[in-house]
């Protein structure tokens, strides 16, 4: 399909997060891996000392005849606490930060008019600290990381570090 489009959020552990993004209609295909450091390469091992500066992000494939960027942004700030900064739940790091990669200005500009929305409204004890950062590159996670819910419970169910909350 040609007239696929592109987003990428760092929400905390990529693994909930992919799992969660990639089961809404009109996503095509998601990947884990990393986005937003300093380092020219990066795996798993180097992300997590947090000195790469590149955050656990989820890359979606979605058709936005189906579903659109703000309505994927509002299962993004549903499926974590974007008051945090660098921290989802029990993860710390830079690494764990809540960003969006924007990819075109159109998303650069729904992103803040969210954003802007959501710390108008009570939904939040505090104020959205989500980064909104040019994307530039995409590096792949590693074989294991991609559909690792998938991969590890065959489809049932299994604990997962992310929800989708009611409050959007």
């Amino acid at each position: 399909m040609n007239n696929l489009e592109q987003a990428t959020f760092g929400a905390g552990c990529f693994w909930g997060v992919e799992k969660i993004l990639g089961d809404i209609p009109g996503v095509e295909d998601t990947m884990v891996g990393y986005a937003g450091g300093t380092a020219a390469t990066s795996n798993y091992d180097d992300v997590c000392t947090g000195r790469t500066e590149h955050a656990e992000v989820v890359q979606l494939s979605f058709n936005p005849e189906i579903v659109s960027f703000s309505e994927l942004l509002s299962y993004f700030f549903r499926l974590h606490d974007a008051t945090t900064p660098n921290r989802q739940g029990a993860d710390m790091g830079p690494q764990y930060r809540s960003s969006i990669f924007f990819h075109s200005e159109d998303q650069l500009t729904i992103a803040k008019e969210k954003i802007d929305t959501l710390n108008k409204t009570d939904k939040y004890k505090g104020t959205i600290v989500t980064t909104l950062e040019r994307f530039h590159e995409f590096y792949l996670g590693e074989d294991y990381h991609q559909k690792y819910y998938d991969k590890k419970y065959q489809g049932g169910p299994g604990p997962i570090c992310h929800f989708l909350r009611d409050d959007e």
